[in-house]
This record gives structure tokens, C-alpha cells and sequence, in this order.
């Protein structure tokens, strides 16, 4: 593996690759990794020939009182794992790199960006939407790997990739949660074991709602009610919505459409998001008699 920091030579090393044919994908990431990540490694090692990660935490996609300072890193331990997990090229590019002085050129994503955490976090996807247009053009991969955990994140990146007609493959893999369920995030380290037991409460709801779904609940608000019931726990709900999977605006019922329930919240200082895709049953189609 190769650990590379800048964009000329990060290209030189992808040079032969791209004149023999060979597939490449990329994993972006804010670093401090874990399973989650690791899968979207696998997976691109699967559906690939080269796997680059890249490393960055993205200061334009942070708030002036979120936790850009304290988020948390650890370059070696993340660069240990992308060893032994098979990486090819391990991409860290400093702040210079990415935006070097007099960047003033931002995308700015749409309705996609205005609800969920859009609405509580401003200029949030206008700093992903940017940061992950520019990784896409500095690897140039064929194929790019997020988790289904980030949801709102996903339907931004694939609806820019559209818009913009980037020659990319954007491939979506499910939320990989712990041993009881949680998903898994780098800010769970922030979750002393108190705050831990009560955050269990965030991907319990979204379950209850799924389960009533399959029971045959289709009604909008009874499903969030009967999420919200079993979020007690935590310490504050930022927001609990059922909204169309494409378009994320709210879902109407009864639901006829794949929906996403997605949730944010704070258990102590720690905001934590999740979600569940819930999926409209298709009919079997009989066979011809």
C-alpha cells in the first residue's frame, strides 16, 4: 500500500492502472475507522481492481460550533487497517491540498440538502457535496462506496453525480451496526458507557417501526409515533421523519413508495443519526396458466 498526499502524485500512481484498464474504486472518509468503513472496502475490492481510501476531514462540511477540533483521528491506526485490508492507495491530502489559497469555488446542492439534517446544519452539504465533487475529479475512479448510514448524504452525492455527469458508479451498502444494534459511527467513541445503553434506544425505534410496517401498518404518523415512543432515553430529538426514498420529502400515507425513516438526536453532547429504508412488498407476478 501506498500512503500519498498529494494530487500529482496520487494521479502518477494511477496512471498505469487507467492505461492497462483496470477498475478503480474509491472509499472516502473522515478517517478513524472502523467495520463500517472496512466493508466499503471489501466491497470495492470485490467490484474493483484498485482501491483507494481517502482520508480528510472535511472542514467546510462543519459548523462553527460542531466539533471539527475535537473529531476524532488516528492517522497510524487507520493506515494499519487499510494495510491489512488490502488497499492500494491510501490518499491523506492536508487542508493546502484540497483548498489551497483563494478557494472560493463551492457546489451547491438543492432541494436534496433542505430537510433533515439540511435543516439543522447549514452549509453541511455544501461543504460534502464540494469536498466529495473534488475527491471524485482528483482519484478520477470508476466507482465510489458509501454506507447507507450517511442516507441524506447518498441521495445528494448520486443526485450531483447525475446533475453534473460525473462518469462515476456511486454504490450504496447497508448501515453495518454493533453487536446490539448501533450503528456504527467514529463519534460513538465520544459515548461514555451510560450514554451508550441509552443511545440503543435510537436504532430500537427505527426497528419497532419496521416491525409494525411488516405487521402491516401503513400509515405515516403511526409508524413515527410508534418509533417515537421508544426515544425517550435519549437526551434530545433534533427529528423523526418518514420521508419518500428519492425525493425526501415527507411520505404520504398510506405508503404506496420506498420510504426512509431517519432520525437525529443528542444522547449527552454526542448527536447520533440512523435510519431504516422501508421497502413496499412487490407482488409476485403468477405464472401464466
Amino acid at each position: 500500500m501506498r500512503t500519498i498526499r498529494s494530487v500529482a502524485e496520487l494521479r502518477g500512481a494511477l496512471a498505469e492502472s487507467r492505461k492497462t484498464g483496470k477498475r478503480v474504486g474509491l472509499v472516502p472518509t473522515m478517517g478513524y475507522l472502523h467495520d463500517g468503513h472496512l466493508s466499503l472496502v471489501e466491497a470495492s475490492r470485490r467490484q474493483c481492481d484498485v482501491t483507494v481510501v481517502s482520508i480528510f476531514v472535511n472542514p467546510t462540511q462543519f459548523g462553527p460550533n460542531e466539533d471539527l477540533s475535537t473529531y476524532p483521528r488516528n492517522f497510524l491506526r487507520d493506515e494499519e487497517l487499510c494495510r491489512n485490508a488490502g488497499v492500494a492507495i491510501l490518499f491523506a491530502p492536508d487542508v493546502n491540498e484540497v483548498y489551497p489559497a483563494h478557494f472560493e469555488t463551492f457546489v451547491e446542492p438543492g432541494e436534496l440538502a433542505k430537510p433533515l439534517c439540511g435543516g439543522f446544519r447549514p452549509g453541511h452539504f455544501r461543504g460534502v457535496a464540494t469536498v466529495v465533487c473534488k475527491l471524485f475529479n482528483m482519484v478520477q475512479a470508476d466507482a465510489a462506496f458509501f454506507g447507507q448510514k450517511d442516507f441524506q448524504q447518498c441521495a445528494i452525492v448520486r443526485r450531483m453525480v447525475t446533475d453534473l455527469n460525473l462518469p462515476i458508479d456511486i454504490v450504496t451498502l447497508p448501515t453495518v451496526r454493533e453487536h446490539d444494534g448501533l450503528a456504527m459511527s467514529s463519534r460513538n467513541r465520544y459515548l461514555g458507557e451510560e450514554e451508550r445503553r441509552r443511545a440503543l434506544a435510537i436504532n430500537r425505534a427505527l426497528f419497532a417501526a419496521a416491525d409494525e410496517f411488516r405487521s402491516g401498518m401503513r400509515d405515516v404518523q403511526e409508524l413515527i409515533a410508534v418509533a417515537k415512543q421508544h426515544l425517550q432515553p435519549i437526551d434530545r430529538l433534533q427529528y423523526l421523519e418518514l420521508v419518500d426514498s428519492e425525493t425526501l420529502k415527507p411520505a404520504e400515507s398510506p405508503l404506496h413508495r420506498s420510504a426512509a425513516l431517519c432520525v437525529a438526536g443528542y444522547v449527552g453532547p454526542t448527536r447520533l443519526i440512523d435510519n431504516v429504508i422501508i421497502e413496499i412488498p412487490v407482488p409476485l407476478e403468477r405464472d401464466e396458466e
